[in-house]
Formats: C-alpha cells, structure tokens, sequence
C-alpha cells in the first residue's frame, strides 16, 4: 500500500512514470511484434494469414480489456487492476521466450492485448488525473511519448541481440525482462498516485460550444465514431506489416531497422505536433489533416517500391498514429457533453474493432494477391473515407 502520509510526486514525475508505462506496455508490449514478426514466421513457419490472426488476437484481447477496464476506472480498487496489467503485460511479452506453438501465440497475444488495455485506460487516467489536478495537462504529451521511444528502445535490444547471435526466443525473453525493469520503475510512482473514484474526467472538460450531447449530437456523433473505427484499420495495416515489407527489399538488414526507428522517434513527438496544429486550427480539421498524412504513409509503404519510400511510409505513420489517437479521444470528449463516458467507451470498440479486422484482412489479401500493395491501398482508401466523415461532423 501507497503511503499516504508521503507527498505525492511531481506532476512531471507522474507524466515520466506513464511514458514507462507506455513503453513497456505499448512499445515494447504491442509493437515489439512488428519487428520480430520476419523472424517468427522463418521459425515457426506462419503464413501471412496465421502472422495476422496472432496481430489480431491482440487487438480482440485489448478491445475486450478496454471494456472492462472501462468498468474498473472508478473503482476503489483500481490500483491493484492496473497492477496485474503491468504483471500481465511484462508476463505475456516474456513468454514469446518459451512459446512456440500458433495456439499458445494467440493466447499469450490476446493477454498482452488485455494486459496492455488495462494499462492504458487505468493508467493513463490516473496520470491524467494527477497532471491536471496540479495544471500541467500539456505534460500528457511527455506521457504519450513513452509509445515512440519503446519503439525505440526495442529497436537498440533487438539488434544488440543479434549482433550477438540470439535466437529470436531469446530476444523475446530480452524484451520481457526490460518490459520489466521499465513497469518497476513506473510502478514506484504510479502506486503512490491517490486513486479514487471520480464522477468525471479531470482534463477532460469540453471546450466552449461543444455539443451538448442530445438528440442534434448523435449523427456527428456516430460519424466521428466510424471515422475512428476506420482509423483503427487504416493504421494498424502498416503498423503490423512495414518490417515484413522492408524484409523483401535490397539491404533489408539495415532498412528494417531505420524504418522501425524511424517510426518510433516520430511517434515520440508526435502527440506533441498535433496538439500544437490542433491548438491552432482546431481538433477536426487537425484531424483530417492527420489522417490524410497517415494514408500517404500507408501508400508509400505499401505500395511505392524501395527503400526511401518505406522509410518515409513508416516516419509518416509514426508521425500521425499516437497523435490521432489523443486527438480523436478529445474530439470524443469535445463532443459528447454530458455523455462523455459513454462516448469514449463507444470510441474505444470502435477503435479496437477496426484494428482487429485489419490484421486478419491485410493478410488474407496479401495472401491472395501475393504482396502488401491491394491491403495497403485497402487501408489508405478507409482513411479517406474517414475524412470525409470527420468533414460531416465538422460541417454538423
């Protein structure tokens, strides 16, 4: 237990502990798949189709456990779900250091999935909470940036690992046991955070003119719901699959690599961008404005041959996939009034929804079709149908 008589940390120390957090769980926990995804087909002899069902298992476990984490936010027990998420998560990742059967890939990947939701949704609100109860709410930008530098960092073990000629089990245990270190270090400040129950969200007060939540609100509302689910599915195409398309190419030991940190160090900044260009513009046509960057970088990825388009493909998507996820939640809040709760519960499913579809889809078209240009394409074209629904709410 917390002790209470203690002063509570700094509001930038809280926001450092959730970018551990979030590089454990995220970085680390969900995108290490992506770089070592190559290498476990070689060894466990996947189809594209097989390495899209596990990607997916992941994403039904985090869609599930976001929704129940949702029930436990305001719970006085919190502390201990976000706790066993932590466990869950650095568990699960170590795992892949012993797993070798598809069955047991699905299982340890939906509870990674669940693990890293928890995570996420107890976690993030309590530093959130905390932040902002001191007016430091800019600082959830420090938060968000943990994702981009466990890319990072995953990227540095990896590669040291083979260099010194670790098996991908191995590697696997590596990222386990830094997944770890990174969720101690979170847990020593996380864990004197007063989590109580709350009727509302801190920092999350809608600005002036929202909607207020009525009858007139629920067609903007739905369509920027769906603009969401298909945001969930246009990214987590290239999210998965841009290491697996840097494999085919000429000098693919060093493009693999840059293109992952690349990846990684844009996304560490970019929640911080798109809170300025959102700042200036506004939430919706900031919003567009990322998706439609995001859907070049998917189409460079996927579908422009070579090394430099790739590259760029992966710093596009890096740039905009954690900076449209807190700008669409905004949005949410923004727009939901007094039914905020509910709002960003729906934004959620729809979220986990289309990212679940997508593994499975792009890998079964990439099967038929026998390369990542048709999926790819298939993404793009959803993030422009997201924009013209995000264009509806706007004009509403």
């Amino acid at each position: 237990m917390p002790n209470r008589t203690a002063a509570p940390p700094a509001p930038l120390t809280v926001a450092l502990a959730g970018a551990l957090m979030m590089a454990a769980v995220r970085g680390i926990g969900r995108f290490a798949y992506t770089p070592l995804l190559p290498p476990l087909q070689e060894t466990l002899g996947w189809t594209v189709s097989q390495a899209g069902d596990v990607a997916a298992a992941n994403f039904l476990g985090y869609m599930i456990g976001a929704l129940v984490a949702a029930t436990l936010a305001h719970r006085p027990e919190r502390r201990l779900w976000l706790a066993a998420g932590m466990l869950g998560s650095a568990a699960s990742t170590a795992a892949g250091a012993i797993v070798a059967s598809f069955a047991a890939w699905l299982a340890i990947r939906f509870v990674s999935g669940v693990a890293s939701a928890f995570c996420l949704v107890l976690g993030t609100a309590a530093v959130v909470e905390h932040i902002a109860r001191h007016g430091r709410a800019q600082l959830g930008a420090v938060h968000f940036a943990g994702v981009g530098f466990g890319i990072v960092g995953s990227v540095a073990v990896l590669e040291l690992a083979r260099l010194a000629g670790v098996s991908m089990f191995g590697q696997w245990g590596l990222l386990g046991g830094a997944a770890t270190l990174l969720l101690g270090g979170a847990w020593l400040v996380m864990r004197r955070l007063p989590m109580r129950a709350h009727g509302g969200h801190a920092a999350a007060a809608p600005a002036s003119g929202a909607a207020a939540g009525g009858a007139h609100a629920r067609g903007p509302m739905r369509r920027l719901i769906a603009a969401y689910g298909l945001f969930g599915f246009g990214y987590v195409v290239t999210a998965t699959f841009i290491v697996a398309i840097a494999r085919k190419l000429e000098h693919a030991a060093i493009v693999e690599p840059v293109t992952w940190i690349v990846v990684g160090l844009c996304a560490a900044v970019s929640v911080l961008v798109w809170q300025r260009i959102a700042q200036r513009f506004g939430l919706l046509p900031a919003l567009r404005l990322a998706y439609a960057v995001e859907a070049a970088g998917v189409l460079l990825a996927g579908v422009t041959p070579g090394q430099v388009a790739v590259v760029i493909g992966g710093g596009l998507l890096g740039g905009t996939f954690v900076g449209i996820t807190a700008l669409g939640l905004a949005a949410a809040r923004q727009r939901g009034g007094a039914n905020q709760g509910r709002a960003m519960g729906l934004m959620t499913a729809s979220f986990g929804l289309g990212q679940l579809l997508g593994p499975a889809v792009a890998g079964r078209v990439a099967e038929a079709t026998g390369g990542f240009a048709a999926p790819s394409v298939l993404a793009a074209a959803l993030l422009v149908i997201g924009i013209l629904l995000l264009r509806g709410v706007e004009r509403s």
